[in-house]
């Protein structure tokens, strides 16, 4: 059988039409997923070669040596570093609605310019009606130059129009260098459209650091013009 033959038979399964229904929906998830992945590939081979975002540079220019300086390593390589940012956007209300679950992992990925994937149950919680493995969420892992675009948008342009804002809390802090920021409204990125949102998400925005201690990481987080109020 030619292979034409093969992907025909696949995609019209004969029998029960729910089976057909479910092999259409796998389908078009599958050439959505593969849509996604071309889009990002082509952004990656557009991106100038000597492009460097802005943190970046900043960090090797600035505060690398300002933190050296400050606590007196000796090595440029002992100086605390972001490691990674992880983007979080708990959805167990719309457990049972998987439009909205869709929904929001388009508008995190939108956020993060990286595929964000589903979270799901580990286990059944009866009380919330939630079962083992039903999506409760979404989240993407930031690295790289990546990382440090997202940190430039979240401070320049996401916590001004934050709504009385008044600063990060300085003691959010996990005792080895990692900070948590929680925001009530992930539409204070301006990638997201807020006439076409239907769904306000919260929103986990925790930052991984290679800091020993938590004075080292908020002296690093000061220095991209994290707003601490103490």
């Amino acid at each position: 059988m030619s292979e034409a033959g093969k992907e025909k038979t696949a995609k019209a399964p004969k029998g029960d039409p729910r089976e057909a229904e479910k092999a259409q929906k796998k389908a078009a998830k599958k050439a959505a997923d593969k849509s996604v992945g071309t889009q990002v590939a082509v952004g990656e081979a557009e991106r100038d070669p000597g492009y460097i975002p802005r943190f970046k540079q900043r960090y090797y220019e600035i505060i690398r040596p300002e933190l050296m300086k400050q606590f007196g390593y000796k090595n440029p390589l002992q100086a605390p570093r972001i490691d990674k940012v992880v983007l979080n956007i708990g959805a167990g209300e719309a457990a049972s609605d998987s439009k909205k679950i869709q929904q929001a992992q388009n508008d995190l990925t939108a956020i993060a310019g990286q595929k964000a994937v589903v979270t799901r149950a580990k286990k059944a919680i009866a009380t919330f009606k939630i079962r083992h493995g039903l999506p409760i969420g979404v989240k993407v892992t930031l690295r790289k130059d990546r990382m440090y675009e997202f940190l430039d948008r979240l401070v320049t342009t996401a916590m001004p129009r934050i709504r009385d804002f008044r600063g990060l809390n300085g003691k959010s802090f996990d005792g080895h260098g990692n900070f948590a920021l929680g925001l009530k409204e992930h539409i204070v990125f301006v990638e997201i459209d807020y006439d076409k949102t239907e769904t306000v998400w919260g929103m986990d925005v925790i930052i991984n650091t290679s800091a020993k201690t938590d004075d080292e990481a908020k002296a690093l987080l000061q220095g991209f013009q994290f707003p601490f109020m103490n």
